[in-house]
């Protein structure tokens, strides 16, 4: 493993084991910095390639991931890889689905189902997690 996020860049969220993951939007560039050691792209095509080891999750804009268990599966992936790499979580804007596979990953690291919106919205961005149907997602995340 590398040099891990510094927590005070834009972006970074602290989970409370302590694991940082870095949400970002694609469409800005690439912060300074240095590079993620793994990636999960959320977007409806696939992502360009990268030096770094990447995934992505078939997912259109202000919808829900095309494959429930597939989406499950790369939250876990990126969850359990944090712990020992720099994880980056983006999407397009990165609010909506990004926040809201953040919120999945908080799930995940102990937060409760009732409160990983609000926390990915106070420690990562306002607004994460954008619709309804992304809301209710992360409520019913197994």
């Amino acid at each position: 493993m590398g040099t891990p996020w510094d927590p005070a860049l834009p972006g970074v969220l602290r989970l409370p084991s302590g694991r940082l993951v870095r949400g970002r939007a694609l469409l800005k560039p690439m912060p300074a910095g240095p590079a993620p050691e793994f990636a999960l792209y959320l977007k409806h095509g696939p992502p360009l390639p990268t030096d770094w080891e990447q995934r992505w999750v078939r997912w259109r804009d202000l919808r829900l991931p095309d494959d429930f268990h597939d989406a499950a599966d790369a939250f876990r992936e990126a969850w359990l890889r944090a712990a020992d790499e720099r994880v980056e979580v983006a999407c397009f804007g990165g609010r909506g689905r990004t926040g809201t596979a953040l919120a999945c990953m908080a799930i995940l690291d102990g937060v409760p189902r009732t409160e990983a919106v609000e926390y990915v919205r106070a420690r990562y961005r306002p607004g994460a997690v954008e619709t309804p149907w992304q809301r209710r997602f992360v409520r019913r995340f197994p």
